[in-house]
């Protein structure tokens, strides 16, 4: 079967669990922003976990179905209408052929997640469906006119799944690698003061405004590796959270790293909303253990 796209919000892309381990050859990871959100409309699909989905900005997305086919929604709470009918959030939906799937505008959170059983089907790049907003590795944003392939579906749909319970609180942050760069106090400053969404925050990173981080001094790093998750200050002293589609390398220092079980926060925030982070103990030196 496949998937007619009518109608497109802000920003709909396809998006699987990403491409690991390719960081080394220059490739961003990618992949959905908010990972339990994609999983848990799998399950309730009967979809496998590597299954791709929609990740829909705010809404705005319309599709025509050519079968019959169950479909869930989950992520920030975007009404869901089969054939013009309110259906349920977090549910597994039955759609017939040739009705319509919309998602409306969610009054809270950013990215909804659409996933059909059978997995969006779309040919993987570099062995992931994912699309990559930095570098548009892999499949196209999905637009107006749009053909979407669905695979065949192959597990049976949960009536009822248990949602993540939605409990956002300050991003726990694991001080360094570079947090020798900053005079101290700063890490402080960042775990004690509240930042703000800035409006050109994106899949790339959820760059902030707040009481800048001041370094000790003046001097670059060479680019080196980074990683989801890392809070990089550039010069203007702001942080920058590097989100799924960040770049495989950066050149400013990294004050500390996002525990990854609080990322999904990030793909809920809307620009002018509030975030704030908690210092997590560094992990222990292994050459300073004794025996």
């Amino acid at each position: 079967m496949t998937l007619h796209v009518v109608e497109t919000g802000p920003l709909v892309t396809v998006q699987d669990r990403g491409r690991v381990g390719l960081a080394h050859l220059g490739v961003p990871r990618a992949g959905a922003l908010d990972a339990p959100a994609a999983a848990l409309a799998n399950r309730l699909v009967g979809n496998d976990p590597t299954a791709a989905v929609l990740e829909v900005l705010l809404g705005g997305l319309s599709a025509r179905a050519d079968a019959g086919c169950w479909v869930a929604v989950t992520g920030a709470p975007s009404p869901l209408l089969v054939a013009g009918e309110a259906r349920g959030h977090a549910h597994a939906e039955w759609v017939p052929a040739g009705a319509t799937i919309t998602l409306l505008r969610p009054e809270t959170g950013a990215r909804s997640y659409l996933a059909v059983a059978g997995g969006i089907a779309v040919d993987p790049v570099l062995g992931s469906r994912s699309t990559d907003t930095l570098a548009w590795v892999g499949p196209p944003r999905v637009e107006v006119g749009a053909v979407l392939p669905v695979g065949p579906s192959y597990g049976e749909p949960r009536p009822l799944d248990t949602p993540r319970t939605p409990r956002p609180g300050p991003l726990r942050v694991t001080p360094g690698p570079r947090a020798d760069w900053f005079v101290d106090g700063a890490l402080d400053v960042l775990c004690g003061s509240p930042y703000v969404v800035e409006a050109d925050s994106n899949r790339v990173g959820l760059r902030l405004d707040g009481p800048p981080l001041e370094r000790r001094g003046a001097d670059e790093l060479a680019s080196e590796g980074m990683v989801l998750g890392a809070v990089q200050v550039p010069p203007s002293g702001r942080p920058v959270v590097f989100l799924a589609d960040h770049p495989p390398t950066g050149g400013y220092p990294v004050i500390g790293v996002v525990d990854a079980d609080d990322l999904w926060q990030c793909a809920q925030l809307r620009p002018g909303e509030t975030v704030r982070f908690s210092r997590r103990p560094a992990p222990p030196d292994p050459g300073s253990a004794t025996h």
